[in-house]
């Protein structure tokens, strides 16, 4: 295959793009809606203890693929790095896994976008709003790939700004700083009051796949390396950043929901966040969280249809999908698969109707694990791209961007990813999303050696790699 007469995305994010559209992938619905879930299952210090837990492993996912996404600064990363280091099967499998699971919450973000939008528009049916907001996406990501960057950016912000605001004002309440609207501060009395971890250790573990999945999302910054200004700068600039500081906004925001609201009251709220602006006395406190909410699943729509798309034109590249999908558009957006993508997801809503106790919970089921699975072949594929490097002559001190404790760090994050699996597994709750994901992995794995083996990928099928300074 010859990569020089292949269509070329255009190199046109930013930093500050790269580093809120990650940032933006992980602070969403995750956060405003489920911390309250992970509170109530593992008490306050056992939440922070998960989220920090959590935020490790995503640290040890995030630097693996900063150092694979400088040396191979391609359009869907990982599931390049899966095929060329891992194997082309391996690839096949990370890559549609990974597109089933975006392009089936892209689906269920239109719905949801639509309930909340119930609030101020009862009157208005749910489907016109979703048919509204999927125009209104789909234009996004047609345009150019700065337009949705600069969409997502200010998207993004929304969501940070609010919870820094979140913060400070619950920081004040906590202490007496800001009175309570009704009840007096309450100090530290939420945290010691039953005990440090009143829910054992199972419920830290129970709240961890939680936490683990609202995580999930930061990877987004591997599909835009592709498209990104001088990524060997600014993908490091960037992982430097998301990762602290979405510890920082995390721990913090979890501290304050913690000490004022009781664990036990706080995984039967709909939002925790609602229920603090209202005991701070915030006017509208509702309708500002609605808009705030709104406006992350938007937020998350808008990035689910750039990923899926970005993955679905790096698998046609690799030949793993038709070759339809790796066409561009003038503006350098690959319009088919941006309208695959779409169908699909807009498909996934039908099922949730017609199927929904069948087709409709295997799709959830499989998308339950996809960002696990691409987190551990990230992991993998570091390890041979590294031992691939040094055997093939290069210097580990030329690589502009490197993981160091190299091999710990890649393997204590397959372990740590290996034992989410071994959690959900004791979960009933979330079983079957073990037994169907798994199935549909071996599905595709043999899928891909039955339809594939005559047509054996070589190297040349997906980027080389760099093995000197200058390369780099």
């Amino acid at each position: 295959m010859d990569h020089e007469n292949q269509p070329k995305l255009k190199r046109s994010m930013k930093s500050r793009h790269l580093f809120m559209m990650s940032l933006g992938g992980i602070i969403g619905t995750g956060l405003f809606l489920g911390s309250g879930y992970a509170i109530g299952e593992a008490g306050p210090a056992g939440a922070i203890l998960a989220y920090l837990v959590g935020g490790l492993l995503m640290y040890l996912a995030m630097v693996c693929l900063g150092e694979l996404s400088v040396v191979m600064p391609v359009s869907g990363s990982f599931q390049a790095h899966a095929t060329r280091f891992i194997g082309p099967a391996t690839g096949f499998v990370v890559g549609w896994i990974y597109w089933l699971s975006w392009a089936l919450y892209v689906g269920l973000e239109f719905v949801a976008a639509g309930v909340l939008m119930k609030r101020w528009f009862p009157d208005v049916p749910v489907w016109i709003w979703c048919a509204l907001f999927v125009i209104i996406l789909f234009s996004i990501n047609s345009l150019t790939t700065r337009s949705f960057a600069e969409t997502e950016y200010w998207f993004a912000g929304i969501k940070v700004l609010t919870v820094i605001l979140f913060i400070i004002v619950g920081l004040g309440a906590i202490f007496g700083i800001i009175p309570m609207h009704s009840d007096p501060a309450p100090y530290l009395s939420n945290f010691i009051g039953d005990g440090i971890f009143p829910a054992g250790m199972v419920g830290v573990f129970i709240s961890m796949m939680t936490v683990i999945y609202a995580f999930q999302g930061s990877e987004i910054m591997g599909v835009a390396a592709g498209e990104t200004e001088e990524p060997e700068k600014n993908i490091p600039k960037a992982i430097r950043n998301i990762v602290f500081r979405v510890l920082i906004f995390y721990v913090l925001a979890i501290f304050v929901l913690s000490a004022l609201v009781p664990w036990q009251k706080a995984g039967v709220l709909e939002s925790p966040f609602v229920t603090v602006f209202d005991m701070i006395g915030i006017p509208y406190a509702a309708d500002i969280m609605n808009f705030v909410i709104l406006t992350a699943i938007l937020s998350v729509g808008n990035t689910g249809l750039f990923a899926c798309t970005r993955i679905l034109f790096s698998l046609s590249e690799s030949g793993m999908a038709p070759s339809i999908f790796k066409k561009l558009n003038k503006r350098g957006v690959p319009s088919y698969a941006l309208l695959i993508t779409l169908g699909f997801a807009l498909l996934s809503l039908l099922t949730s109707i017609v199927a929904a106790n069948t087709l409709f919970v295997v799709l959830l089921a499989i998308s339950g694990i996809g960002g696990t699975l691409t987190w551990l072949a990230i992991a993998v594929a570091q390890l041979r791209f590294r031992k691939k490097f040094v055997k093939d002559g290069g210097k580990v001190e030329d690589l502009a961007f490197k993981v160091r404790l190299y091999p710990f760090i890649p393997i204590l994050c397959i372990v740590m990813c290996l034992f989410i699996f071994v959690f959900t597994a004791f979960d009933p709750t979330q079983r079957t999303s073990l037994y169907w994901g798994f199935g549909f992995i071996i599905a595709c794995y043999l899928y891909y050696y039955f339809v594939f083996t005559r047509r054996k990928m070589s190297h040349s099928d997906v980027p080389s790699i760099p093995i000197s300074k200058e390369d780099l």
